[in-house]
């Protein structure tokens, strides 16, 4: 069914909103996919806050027109399917792992902050760990030579209070 002027209009206004606050965008072909395993996919995307939208490619390269984002112009051809997201790895990471296990969802190409990216880009992206557990790592990296320090001390201690006689009270 097409859209009507106004329709069209809603349609790049809601995706140009999407994509102003966007740091990621992913591109993929689902020819082929059936309807079940699509309505898993986008389960799975909002569970991550991703954007996942079906939308025609005229109406998504007007949305990104003028942005950081306006190099995929070029890859918007065929039936694609887009990933939106605020956070730099969700997008990458659901469709990668989507693809990983339906192999009619083709990942053709990406964007992170306005850096063109191909399928391997986007598996490398893909592959990075979620922001949460990069600060986990950061905040035991930074914790590790205060603990080793105090370990030290405890050891030093122990071996001082081994060799010295005990205190009557």
């Amino acid at each position: 069914m097409s859209l009507n002027l106004n329709d069209k209009k809603a349609v790049v206004a809601e995706v140009s909103e999407k994509v102003a606050t966007a740091q990621t965008i992913v591109v993929a072909e689902y020819r082929g996919i059936q309807v079940g395993h699509l309505t898993q996919l986008r389960a799975k995307a909002r569970a991550q806050g991703v954007y996942l939208r079906v939308l025609k490619n005229t109406l998504a390269r007007r949305a990104v027109e003028g942005t950081a984002f306006a190099s995929l112009g070029s890859d918007m051809t065929g039936p694609l399917i887009y990933a939106i997201s605020d956070d730099a790895v969700a997008a990458a990471k659901v469709t990668h792992e989507f693809a990983k296990s339906n192999d009619k969802l083709v990942i053709k190409a990406g964007n992170y902050a306005g850096k063109a990216l191909d399928k391997a880009g986007v598996a490398a992206l893909a592959s990075i760990p979620a922001r949460e557990v990069l600060l986990a790592q950061l905040a035991g990296m930074m914790k590790a030579p205060v603990a080793g320090f105090a370990r030290g001390l405890a050891a030093l201690a122990a071996k001082k209070g081994e060799g010295a006689p005990a205190v009557a009270e």
